[in-house]
């Protein structure tokens, strides 16, 4: 009997014994090929020893110190090398143990940068429905996914919503792409005239919106507009790159290719590849400076900031990843995924959208293609495929409330940047057969 409490309490999993590249292999010899990156984590797979071998030199060398007493070089190093590499205007990194944290120091950043220039009154957060920003208390309340929210919204603070950038439901028929991202992005203008602009502290978005919408990336021309809107009324813009960022979608930021920066950025997942838990905040020299120059003191911390173990092997995986030119090799797998998908799923009669940007793609499944209509949510088929994937010695990442928190599902693939083309027939296939298994037993 286990002693572990488990995410799912009625659940029997696996023992998981050792990785092997793309490939996690369980106590019994079972080979399961990672095409979700766990939960779009592990970038450069389960066994890269540059990276396994700079965290124990780190280890050798000093595991840890505590950031109140000392910095370290590790730490140092690493935040040269993501300054060097990161979006015009922003100067300094605050390292964190994951995603979560890093949205938590953001929202408590941009609260105090507005007290320390005299503009108190600024407290209103906006995100997007069926967005995900992390499970701790500030982090579930910026976000908008409903199913996640909804049993703990007594503790949360008040945070406003609006709808995603989100093609395949919300494109009106003849809407051009270009048309359809300024309406939506002319959704933020009008909360913020709804509450009042001075009044409003910061818009948080996922770049490419990820576990809880299946890999949405946004439409032509919206995260300018989103920026033009949020300078013209003093708004700081967070972008939420924990899971999308990192080269996951063929840039080492997604917000490259919608040619803008943030006020604030965090990131995780694919910063440390799962080596060590870590994650950061990138904050601009304006953001930074403010506290300096005012209290000299961000009122925030963890114990474990900045682990310079965790730091060591991170920098380690950024070396990797610009040393291995795995940012070309994530556009031409990520295209090669898309179109494997396409010829094996693209005319099923139960999926409705085939998405995403590099190696970070979503399937949306549906009850019926001509109307979209989804599954009924007590199906639970996003639960069966997921079963039915690991059977057939898959891991992906199924989650059910695409469309509103209840109704929907997709499957979102998040493999490794190492992944080989024999590799991305294997996921279409293992994937296809588990869809088709699922849907057979929920609709028998």
């Amino acid at each position: 009997m286990s002693h572990v409490f488990h995410r799912n309490s009625r659940a029997s999993y696996p023992v998981a014994a050792r990785g092997d590249g793309v490939f996690i292999v369980d106590r019994d010899g079972k080979r399961y090929l990672d095409a979700s990156g766990g939960a779009a984590v592990s970038c450069l797979g389960h066994s890269d020893r540059r990276v396994t071998e700079a965290i124990k030199t780190q280890l050798d060398t000093l595991p840890w110190a505590h950031s109140s007493f000392f910095t370290t070089d590790a730490m140092e190093d690493l935040a040269d090398r993501l300054i060097a590499d990161a979006p015009a205007g922003l100067d300094r990194v605050y390292f964190v143990s994951g995603g979560s944290e890093a949205v938590e120091a953001a929202l408590k950043l941009a609260r105090q940068y507005y007290l320390e220039i005299g503009q108190p009154k600024r407290r209103n957060v906006i995100a997007r429905l069926q967005s995900y920003h992390g499970n701790t208390l500030g982090a579930l309340a910026a976000g908008g996914n409903l199913w996640r929210r909804r049993q703990f919204e007594p503790l949360l603070f008040e945070a406003h919503h609006i709808e995603p950038c989100y093609a395949y439901r919300l494109r009106r028929e003849g809407e051009s792409d270009e048309d359809f991202g300024r309406r939506m992005a002319d959704r933020l203008e009008a909360k913020l005239l709804e509450l009042g602009p001075d009044t409003v502290m910061a818009f948080v978005a996922e770049t490419v919106a990820g576990a809880t919408l299946g890999a949405v990336p946004p439409a032509p021309g919206y995260f300018r507009r989103i920026r033009e809107i949020c300078d013209r009324h003093g708004v700081l813009l967070i972008l939420d790159e924990v899971m999308c960022g990192m080269g996951r979608t063929g840039t080492l930021h997604a917000c490259e290719a919608e040619g803008i920066a943030p006020d604030i950025m965090t990131v995780a997942k694919g910063l440390g590849a799962g080596y060590q838990p870590i994650g950061a905040m990138l904050a601009s020299a304006r953001i930074h400076d403010a506290i300096r120059d005012g209290s000299g003191f961000f009122q925030h911390g963890h114990t474990y900031l900045g682990h310079a173990a965790a730091c060591a092997g991170a920098l380690a995986v950024q070396k990797a990843i610009a040393g291995d030119g795995l940012l070309a090799k994530v556009r031409s797998m990520g295209a090669m995924l898309e179109q494997r998908l396409t010829e094996r799923l693209g005319n099923h009669r139960h999926v409705g959208d085939i998405r995403g940007r590099g190696l970070f793609l979503g399937v949306e499944l549906v009850a019926d293609r001509a109307t979209k209509e989804p599954f009924d949510p007590a199906l639970k088929l996003n639960a069966r495929i997921k079963a039915e994937a690991m059977t057939r010695g898959l891991m992906c990442y199924p989650m059910g409330g695409t469309i509103d928190g209840s109704r929907g599902d997709h499957v979102l693939l998040a493999p490794p940047f190492i992944v080989e083309p024999e590799h991305l027939d294997m996921i279409a296939d293992r994937l296809a057969d588990a869809i088709d298994a699922a849907v057979g037993t929920a609709t028998a």
